[in-house]
């Protein structure tokens, strides 16, 4: 896992720099340092900072070269942990510490744990990175200065992994929230498609059924059925690519807003010349209240979707029954309820199939808008569909 900061091209140009510059810097000081050492000629005064620290540099860069992180990290640690054993013997004011290895080493423990595995891997990796940076100070050979030094040496590696376990939480609530969005997109997708195409997919079959049934008594009466399927046909075709321009683009804002109870009247005409069945017919039903009510474009989208998704489904479930949609306005809320007579006669297979994903659609899309949706059968028969939804202002009386 790769922390992926939210910074600028300067700006990460900038950290590049400055942290060449930074391990320049103390490449150059363990050079002078080892010049002004005691005995600069003992290969334990020049190997921690001519060797091991450049090795452990070059292990800190990510290049396509570069062997994996894992590699990397065992042949640093398997170096670092050798000239650590190698100086105990040496007297006192032989060893000189290497910067340049003690700061690769904390950007590797950093890296490793950012990195892009499963936490135990990465711990795996962090563990001897550690162990061998709290032994670095074990090679001064004199006591006060090893407390000093291990001190130091805990204090830098428990910043270096708690900064990277911060970032690492990070990066795992971004990939969390990154899935959940997409989640949420796909789940949006379906209700739309659901929406915007399942209902002109019903009328289609309705009345193909119907064109089945009677080509072969009343033939005349075929062609106006086959017209008003091209024309579903066409408005599904549209539908869908009103629905793709809509989820390309980043901001937009309900069809026709303002015109809820147009569409209403538009979605009731439409049903009843989609169904065969001469009894199947539905008005609406508006208040005054309603009428001059504000709502927001997402209530005016799901108001639109509840009638649209309960007249397709009396087309399928209850075929030549009467509906009525009713919009009212009280008390804050716009009620909206789509109410149809029992059916003439039982559906033993609804037309188009069993989907089951419109009316849990809508009560996603209204209980996310604060609102409520019930439905269920009535007393007498018959079936409701029943939503309240708040309005975002209400006209002065």
């Amino acid at each position: 896992m790769e922390p992926r900061l939210p910074l600028t091209p300067a700006v990460r140009r900038l950290v590049v720099i400055s942290g060449v510059l930074a391990f320049a810097g103390a490449f150059v000081g363990d050079v002078f340092a080892l010049s002004k050492s005691p005995v600069p000629s003992a290969p334990a005064a020049w190997l921690p900072l001519l060797v091991a620290g450049p090795l452990t540099g070059l292990a800190t860069l990510e290049t396509r070269w570069s062997p994996s992180l894992g590699k990397r990290v065992a042949v640093v640690t398997a170096v670092s942990l050798a000239l650590t054993a190698w100086s105990l013997p040496w007297p006192a004011g032989t060893i000189q510490l290497s910067v340049l290895e003690m700061f690769g080493l904390l950007f590797l423990i950093f890296r490793t744990t950012t990195h892009r595995s499963r936490p135990a891997v990465a711990a795996a990796l962090t563990l001897p990175l550690g162990v061998v940076t709290l032994l670095l100070p074990l090679r001064i050979s004199r006591w006060p200065e090893i407390v000093g030094g291990e001190y130091v040496m805990t204090l830098t590696v428990a910043i270096s992994i708690s900064i990277g376990c911060a970032l690492r939480a990070l990066e795992t609530r971004r990939e969390h929230t990154i899935r959940e969005t997409r989640q949420t997109e796909r789940l949006a997708l379906a209700r739309d498609l659901h929406d915007l195409v399942a209902h002109h997919m019903t009328g289609i079959i309705v009345q193909a059924n119907a064109a089945l049934t009677i080509h072969a008594i009343a033939p005349d009466k075929v062609d106006p059925i086959l017209r008003n399927i091209v024309d579903a046909g066409t408005e599904t075709l549209e539908s869908t690519r009103r629905l793709v321009r809509v989820l390309r683009e980043d901001d937009h804002a309900a069809v026709r807003q303002g015109e809820l109870l147009a569409e209403l009247s538009d979605l009731i005409a439409a049903h009843s010349a989609a169904s065969d069945d001469a009894g199947t017919a539905a008005r609406l039903q508006a208040t005054a209240a309603a009428r001059t009510a504000h709502l927001g474009p997402e209530a005016e989208i799901a108001i639109h979707r509840l009638v649209q998704e309960a007249l397709a489904n009396v087309r399928r479930h209850a075929s030549g029954t009467q509906a009525v949609v009713h919009v009212d306005a009280v008390s804050g809320r716009v009620r909206v309820s789509v109410t149809n007579t029992p059916a003439p006669h039982a559906v033993t297979r609804p037309l188009g199939g069993h989907g089951g994903y419109g009316l849990l659609g809508l009560r996603e899309r209204i209980e996310a808008l604060d609102g409520t949706l019930h439905a269920g059968p009535l007393p007498e028969g018959g079936w409701q569909v029943q939503a309240a939804l708040p309005l975002t202002d209400l006209p002065a009386p």
